[in-house]
């Protein structure tokens, strides 16, 4: 069984930055790729950002790309995401996630973590 657990969200005014962690048990977790979505009230679950096992590969959304920058450590067993210039509209719970399948980009999800709330006030 695999745990994922977020920290590091809060509340920051808009324009300002957080960077959220999520920590990984288990040993095989530079084996997977790694994946951050986010959760807004009212809203379905939405992809923010990927990473692939090595972290050579990372993907974004359209609406974040060029804020957030997702890494990270497999010596640390675990993975970043820094958000910078955030905007109201980035509020949202957000989730870890992790692949389902080793070494691959599938895009499908075993593991989720219980998620960190973001608040971006204007």
């Amino acid at each position: 069984q695999v745990q994922l657990v977020e920290s590091g969200g809060g509340l920051v005014h808009a324009g300002g930055s957080l960077r959220l962690s999520c920590a990984a048990s288990g040993r095989t977790f530079s084996s997977y790729g790694m994946g951050w979505f986010r959760q807004a009230p009212g809203k379905e679950r939405e992809f923010v950002a990927t990473i692939n096992w090595s972290g050579g590969i990372t993907r974004y959304a359209d609406s974040v790309k060029g804020r957030f920058t997702i890494s990270r450590d497999n010596a640390k067993n675990t993975v970043y995401l820094q958000m910078n210039s955030l905007k109201p509209e980035d509020t949202a719970v957000y989730y870890c996630a992790r692949e389902a399948a080793m070494h691959t980009s599938s895009f499908t999800w075993d593991y989720w973590g219980q998620g960190t709330q973001v608040t971006v006030s204007s």
